[in-house]
């Protein structure tokens, strides 16, 4: 497989650089972070949530999990889940299950950063397969999803 086309798309026409890793298949960010030799904060794991009626985006590093009570409040939210696997497949029909890269303006999605993301000059995350991911800019990364900052993180 190769990056997701859509992904690939939106990341040429942005002007940001960007790399292209390959790596065995990998389901969760740690084994990312294990297959491509970086440490797992460096890695980026992308959290589809369903807060009350509609979807928002959380990115974090692989070694943390979300807060979901200090993101309930910063997303202003009575209710928020994980959204499930089908509703993950019907919201970000274009990426495997999974395996969706952090930027949630490509689906009308707030996207909410965890702030410890902002520690590394660089950043991997999936390119919307299971071997696939990409690497850039912290920078970059923020300027193309204009990110809430927060802290909801929590080390694991």
């Amino acid at each position: 497989m190769a990056i997701a086309a859509k992904l690939k798309k939106y990341l040429d026409t942005s002007k940001v650089k960007y790399q292209v890793l390959k790596h065995a298949v990998a389901y969760t960010a740690q084994e990312i972070a294990a297959a491509q030799h970086v440490p797992g904060k460096q890695v980026v794991k992308s959290v589809l949530l369903k807060a009350d009626d509609k979807y928002v985006l959380a990115v974090l590093p692989a070694i943390y999990l979300i807060d979901t009570a200090k993101l309930k409040k910063i997303v202003k939210s009575k209710a928020l889940k994980v959204a499930t696997e089908d509703e993950i497949a019907k919201v970000i029909p274009d990426y495997e299950v999974g395996a969706m890269p952090p930027f949630g303006s490509l689906y009308g999605l707030e996207v909410y950063a965890d702030k410890t993301l902002k520690e590394d000059e660089e950043i991997v995350f999936n390119a919307g397969t299971h071997t696939d991911t990409v690497k850039m800019k912290y920078s970059g990364f923020e300027k193309l999803a204009n990110p809430k900052l927060a802290d909801f993180g929590k080390h694991i």
